[in-house]
């Protein structure tokens, strides 16, 4: 069926952002590229106006032969569209869809921008070019895609066309799942940034709210008008018993686990070995530990069972 130039000129106009006149015209990859580039940034899309006549005339005309052993000329053009585009994946993997490796990212970009047309490129070379270039320059995205657009212009070639092409519902299918492919995991970056923005926000009146008790508190506790924490701060109390009860048995040299009998036997054992009767020699080392071994005990047994010990 042939093409209208009214056609394709009418659509560029109404969905020219999201590639119709490219699928209308049989250049499927050029309309992928233009929806997810909202017509390549919309520079694209305008200058698509003055390529349309030239388009609609290629798509009514007679296949082309394959060019076997011919080079595409070298279009600057189309290598900014690499480097522009590459750099755009790589960006939105690195904040939408952080699973997915940048260069891998940067290497898509490109690819899809080389195969426009009835062009192409070598795709491993391609990958391993942005890998290889992302671990050199430190996972830089734009000398990444730079290096990753020389090596598919280095290695660009003519695409042998296909005949008969696929039918409308295969093509469909085939652009659904890229723009899936790109938009999915995006969208899904989208909603968890979201929902943490909205819970912070949500969060924030209490939080703000909050600060000044916690303040009032505190001045109290300087002036020592008060000497108890408030109910909300019982774990810091539970820590400092804790920490003290952890101090207490490394004196006696027990572990979290010893019976009282433990507790007693260690506690006179080492009394006798610091009493200052005993260490004349160095008194106040003895007083010291002697000391820190009664307070250990009363810590542990409590007060009455060290006086008593």
């Amino acid at each position: 069926m042939a093409k209208s130039l009214v056609v394709a000129l009418g659509l560029w106009a109404l969905g020219g952002f999201l590639g119709l006149h490219h699928l209308y015209l049989g250049r499927d990859r050029h309309a992928l590229l233009w929806i997810l580039t909202l017509g390549g940034f919309g520079a694209g899309w305008l200058s698509d106006l003055w390529h349309l006549p030239g388009w609609v005339a290629t798509a009514n005309g007679p296949p082309q032969p394959p060019q076997s052993g011919a080079v595409p000329t070298l279009s600057p053009p189309r290598m900014a569209g690499q480097l522009l585009v590459g750099t755009y994946f790589g960006l939105v993997a690195a904040l939408g869809v952080p699973w997915v490796p940048s260069p891998l990212a940067v290497a898509l970009g490109v690819l899809l921008v080389a195969s426009v047309g009835d062009q192409g490129t070598n795709r491993p070379r391609v990958l391993v070019a942005a890998f290889l270039s992302s671990l050199l320059f430190q996972g830089g995205l734009l000398p990444t895609s730079l290096a990753t657009t020389a090596v598919a212009a280095w290695h660009r070639r003519f695409e042998r066309p296909r005949d008969p092409p696929p039918p409308l519902l295969a093509r469909l299918c085939h652009l659904g799942l890229g723009v899936t492919a790109f938009g999915v995991p995006l969208a899904w970056g989208g909603v968890r940034g979201a929902l943490g923005v909205a819970s912070t926000v949500l969060t924030l009146p209490l939080r703000v709210g909050v600060l000044p008790l916690r303040a009032g508190w505190a001045l109290l506790e300087g002036l020592g008008v008060v000497g108890v924490a408030p109910e909300g701060s019982q774990g810091g109390a539970g820590s400092r018993a804790d920490e003290r009860r952890r101090r207490a048995l490394e004196v006696l040299g027990l572990h979290g686990g010893c019976s009282a009998e433990d507790v007693q036997r260690s506690y006179r054992e080492l009394v006798k070995l610091w009493h200052p009767d005993h260490n004349r020699h160095r008194a106040r080392e003895a007083e010291r530990r002697f000391i820190e071994l009664q307070e250990a005990y009363e810590e542990l047994a409590g007060p009455r069972r060290a006086a008593g010990g």
